[in-house]
């Protein structure tokens, strides 16, 4: 991925589960667009909670001096502070971006609008939630649904989508037509 401005940048999309490598595998491919990388961070850091505390400094230590960090305080601006960053974004992760909505209710056809106009490289992390155990609560079982729709809709989007398990990279191919089913 390489930044440009000439003609939209590249949005790759990074799925995996929870300690798949998939923060670290879209740093990666942020720090290759160039020195400069603005990181947009979805999650609230909870005071009470310390080992989310520590997962999130784990994140901010990683990244280089030459980054700016964005923390989005407010989850229904997100689609408009994309639209107005210059430059390569990191964005990490849409689980968190979707659990800070009520109701869960995140507007996933706008912030696809906004990634597709993006004129910079655009990684974005997310979660591929659904295939642990299923969710004992509805609550649980809206957070699934709602994330996996919104993977799916960030994905019809991208340029690249890859799975990240156990630290190593797949990449999906396109989405095939359904006019063959």
């Amino acid at each position: 991925m390489s930044d440009t401005t000439t003609q939209p940048g590249r949005l790759a999309l990074v799925l995996g589960g929870t300690r798949s490598g998939k923060s670290r595998i879209a740093e990666d491919l942020a720090a290759r667009s160039g020195p400069e990388v603005t990181y947009v961070a979805t999650a609230a850091l909870d005071p009470d909670d310390a080992d989310h505390a520590t997962r999130i400094a784990t994140h901010r230590e990683r990244r280089p001096n030459t980054w700016t960090t964005l923390e989005c305080s407010d989850p229904a601006e997100l689609p408009a502070i994309l639209t107005k960053i210059e430059g390569t974004v990191l964005l990490d992760s849409l689980g968190s971006w979707v659990a800070r909505h009520p109701d869960l209710d995140a507007d996933g056809p706008a912030l696809a609008a906004a990634l597709t106009r993006r004129t910079a490289d655009t990684i974005v992390v997310a979660e591929e939630v659904g295939w642990s155990l299923h969710a004992p609560t509805e609550v649980g079982r809206s957070f699934v649904d709602a994330v996996g729709i919104l993977n799916q809709q960030v994905a019809a989007v991208a340029d690249d989508v890859l799975l990240v398990v156990a630290g190593r990279v797949l990449r999906l191919p396109p989405a095939e037509s359904t006019d063959r089913c």
